[in-house]
């Protein structure tokens, strides 16, 4: 099932999700139980290696996917503290990839995130832990 987020029909212009921002991924997300998921495949535009994606573009997937699970499961905008990647494949330009995200929402303090980029076969290629800050919460850490 498709998610809509809060600000869908506003006019944002992020890099990560918004279908405005003609240079950015327009990632659109679905729900899969507790879980969040973008599918996505990417062309030259994102490249570092020739035929493989940025590594900072697949973090940013990550953040993404984690980040609008968070806002999707509390109603508000969470701020990103913290991230850790973890490459462990490569991520060829033109291949069809999804992140999916899952979240643990304690009652206060940080929320902790974790995410995966999966090939087409199911096969990780990339891992990603973050926390999350609630947007006007005081920095618990």
């Amino acid at each position: 099932m498709t998610a809509l987020l809060p600000w869908a029909g506003i006019d944002h212009h992020c890099f990560g999700c918004s279908p405005r921002n003609p240079r950015g991924l327009a990632l659109e997300f679905e729900h899969e139980g507790d879980d969040l998921s973008a599918s996505f495949l990417l062309d030259h535009h994102y490249e570092s290696y020739p035929g493989v994606v940025h590594g900072g573009i697949l973090a940013l997937v990550c953040d993404e996917t984690m980040g609008n699970l968070v806002v999707l499961r509390l109603g508000v905008p969470a701020l990103t503290t913290s991230m850790r990647m973890r490459y462990v494949g490569v991520v060829t330009v033109g291949g069809r990839y999804r992140c999916v995200a899952r979240a643990t929402t304690p009652p206060t303090g940080l929320i902790t995130s974790t995410a995966e980029v999966l090939d087409e076969h199911g096969a990780v290629m990339a891992t990603a832990t973050a926390s999350y800050q609630r947007q006007g919460e005081p920095d618990v850490r």
